[in-house]
């Protein structure tokens, strides 16, 4: 994975909230291979209509949003299922952060497992971003390094856990996680296996 460290970049609203799983990737396109991508059907029934025509009021549709690369959402996003499809119709998309005052455990969960931040800041901050975006502000910048986020007469700081913003500074999954520890996991079992000589496995 890419790591993530300091972006600025176009940022999209999308001043809606409880935008579930089944929302950010309907289930039906979820039968293609994950080596199809799934950047075209991210948020599909909220972009297109029943004729796969797109719809003009959707942020993401619009010329001046088009290769955003920051999502700046409501309350309660990526609730409801688990599919980690959704983490990946956003990275597909382009999108490599999201912003919300809260967002469902399992979703964020999956977003950090592919290179995805997710920056919980105060409602008020983010209706100040949206009102900011919608007003024609484009860029927000997003520091990892830093927990802080900032646009144009608007920044703040944002918690994350400590181990997953240290996956995502290095671009590592859980398996890069614990071999960054292979150094102390060899020195415990050189020391356990001297004060336990019975118990490696004959041949060890």
């Amino acid at each position: 994975m890419e790591p993530f460290r300091q972006i600025t970049a176009l940022a999209c609203p999308l001043p809606l909230v409880n935008v579930d799983t089944d929302q950010i990737i309907p289930a039906r396109f979820m039968k293609r291979p994950r080596s199809a991508g799934y950047g075209d059907v991210l948020l599909y029934d909220l972009r297109f209509d029943e004729s796969g025509a797109p719809r003009p009021e959707m942020p993401l549709n619009r010329p001046e949003r088009q290769g955003s690369q920051i999502l700046v959402a409501r309350r309660n996003f990526g609730s409801g299922s688990s599919r980690e499809a959704a983490a990946y119709a956003l990275v597909d998309h382009g999108i490599r952060c999201v912003i919300a005052p809260s967002f469902g455990d399992i979703y964020a969960s999956n977003a950090v497992n592919n290179g995805l931040l997710s920056v919980v800041l105060p409602e008020d901050v983010v209706e100040a971003l949206l009102g900011w975006l919608e007003a024609g502000g484009r860029e927000i910048s997003v520091d990892l390094e830093a927990c802080r986020v900032a646009a144009p007469g608007i920044e703040a700081g944002f918690t994350i856990d400590p181990v997953w913003r240290t996956k995502l500074l290095n671009g590592w999954s859980d398996i890069d996680l614990t071999m960054s520890f292979q150094d102390q996991i060899a020195a415990f079992a050189a020391a356990d296996a001297s004060r336990r000589p019975w118990m490696p496995p004959a041949g060890a």
